[in-house]
């Protein structure tokens, strides 16, 4: 096999995981020096650090005034939970899936929640369902951008201003990145592990006037864990919504958080973010519309992620091979440019189909993702050279 030359440059920062995500340009511990470590969380320094991170928050992401916003365990995970566990039953409800964990959302409510009324609506990866077989006389749960098929919503058009149900969005990869229109959504969560790069473990619940009447006015018929409340003696629990969390936040992760928050309005707030991470996938589609070898999963560029872009290898010779075998080349792609140090964690999702998965949020530099693209290119030649040369 003969030896392919090795691009001329490397990413300053190999880091294009999606989730946990890079750090913010410039970060470093020092950041974090203000944390109140060894207090508590309910002394007068971390309320307002919680406080401040509900406030911050609300800036950026431009959430409207009379919407609860809430630190709450267990990551995004823990938020959807928390929303799904205390909202749902009251309404029949339609499950939007098209990847992993939209999909994940469907058994909760299907197999554990065992709700009789639910309607399934899937997408294969790269696709979404057509909005306009959604009932939203019932309530409906979807995740905004989906993090391990590369695709989003474009927008809320389709979501009804006079909606009779709930719409619950998992918003984990679109938030601080894609524009979410908050009068069409009911609870939004998401993790700051994701866009801003934030620590894990800590969830975001966002709660419209329609979602809190809706805890106020309906009581599941299955019992909630302590975690999972929102209300107290038929009240809602407003201490949650001003940073009086359930469990012991991490102030370290707070930190984080707020140092990252503070970051989000140096580059221009929401709108500095998401064209950020537009011009990042910009750089992307380029290569890809240079390379016949390679496409996005999602293929229709209007419900194309522009944080968590799912490519896959489309020469003959690679898509005409068994899905193990696929997913080996996937993998030896990927391995190799582990190994040369240019690209960390960018193997397509365990539940994916074979392929690459690059976050281009805003915490990734441009520079870096123009560095990155020839590896690309180095990588799939020389795998191919492999399997050439094993034939």
């Amino acid at each position: 096999m003969a030896n392919l030359a090795l691009p001329a440059s490397r990413p300053a920062n190999p880091r294009f995981s999606s989730g946990p995500c890079a750090k913010r340009p410039g970060w470093s511990l020092e950041a974090l020096a203000d944390a109140p470590l060894g207090r508590s969380h309910r002394a007068k320094i971390g309320k307002a650090k919680l406080l401040q991170a509900i406030e911050d928050t609300r800036e950026v992401l431009q959430v409207p005034a009379d919407y609860r916003i809430g630190i709450v365990p267990a990551s995004d995970t823990g938020a959807v939970e928390m929303a799904l566990w205390s909202l749902l039953g009251a309404r029949p409800v339609d499950m939007l899936a098209w990847e992993s964990f939209g999909s994940g959302w469907v058994t909760d409510v299907v197999k554990q929640l065992k709700l009789p009324d639910a309607r399934v609506l899937e997408a294969p990866y790269g696709e979404i369902v057509d909005f306009a077989d959604v009932n939203f006389e019932n309530d409906v749960v979807f995740t905004w951008n989906g993090t391990t098929s590369g695709v989003r919503v474009p927008n809320g058009d389709a979501i009804p201003a006079d909606r009779a149900g709930l719409t619950i969005c998992d918003a984990t990869s679109a938030a601080f990145a894609q524009d979410l229109p908050f009068d069409k959504l009911d609870v939004v969560t998401f993790s700051w592990q994701k866009v801003l790069g934030g620590e894990g473990a800590h969830g975001m619940l966002i709660l419209s006037p329609r979602a809190v009447e809706r805890l106020l006015t309906y009581k599941p018929a299955w019992p909630l864990p302590k975690i999972f409340r929102l209300t107290s003696g038929g009240k809602l629990s407003e201490g949650i919504f001003k940073g009086e969390t359930i469990n012991t936040p991490s102030m370290l992760c707070v930190e984080d958080y707020l140092d990252a928050l503070a970051w989000a309005k140096s580059v221009g707030g929401l709108a500095g973010l998401r064209a950020r991470a537009d011009a990042n996938l910009a750089i992307v589609e380029r290569f890809v519309a240079e390379n016949s070898w390679i496409d996005f999963l999602a293929v229709n560029a209007d419900i194309r992620s522009n944080t968590s872009v799912c490519l896959s290898f489309t020469a003959p010779e690679i898509s005409a091979l068994p899905k193990d075998a696929q997913d080996a080349f996937a993998k030896g792609v990927a391995g190799l440019l582990e190994k040369e140090g240019v690209a960390l964690d960018i193997g397509a999702y365990r539940d994916a189909p074979p392929g690459l998965r690059i976050w281009t949020g805003a915490t990734v530099e441009a520079a870096d993702l123009e560095a990155l693209m020839p590896w690309l290119a180095y990588a799939y030649a020389t795998q191919k050279a492999l399997l050439a040369a094993a034939a």
